[in-house]
């Protein structure tokens, strides 16, 4: 239904945002075997892999910001309108919308200074104690997760001021 009625830039939003959901779940999955796998090799006596805690470290960072980009598109983020609640159906939409415009701010923001961390980060050449990873990685899915969730925030924000549903009424 939402994917086929959407625009070409909401539709690519969507597919854009599942991905990433989709790269990140992918990743914390892999870990997850890789973990697994470690302790199932120490219960054995065989030794674990070497750094499994750094790879859950690492995913876990990396792959937080991934999942961020479907949940706003979703509006999945926790809503407080018990207040608002008596507010006519437009005013509750461009109250929304104003709030929603804060939010893509606030993730514009927070991928700018992600960015301004991996510069340093990467100029400082700080690197995992046991497997040796650029820690600067993690700020690659970092920025783009917060980078994507800045973008659909403003596209629903956007709708929202027009007096309209993103996920429904902005097709």
């Amino acid at each position: 239904m939402y994917e086929v009625q959407a625009p070409p830039l909401r539709r690519s939003l969507w597919q854009l945002c599942t991905l990433s959901a989709g790269l990140g779940g992918a990743a914390i999955f892999a870990v997850s075997l890789g973990v697994t796998t470690s302790v199932v090799m120490r219960n054995l006596g065989l030794g674990g892999l070497r750094g499994d805690f750094e790879m859950t470290e690492i995913a876990s960072a990396a792959c937080a910001s991934l999942f961020l980009p479907l949940c706003q598109l979703r509006r999945g983020h926790v809503m407080v309108d018990l207040f608002t609640g008596w507010l006519p159906r437009r005013a509750r939409l461009s109250l929304d919308g104003v709030w929603t415009l804060l939010f893509a701010l606030f993730w514009a923001v927070v991928a700018w200074r992600l960015c301004l961390g991996l510069e340093d980060m990467r100029a400082y050449g700080d690197r995992t104690m046991l497997l040796g990873v650029p820690v600067w990685w993690v700020y690659c899915p970092a920025i783009f997760g917060t980078g994507l969730s800045a973008l659909v925030a403003f596209d629903s924000a956007l709708c929202l001021l027009r007096g309209r549903e993103p996920q429904t009424e902005c097709a």
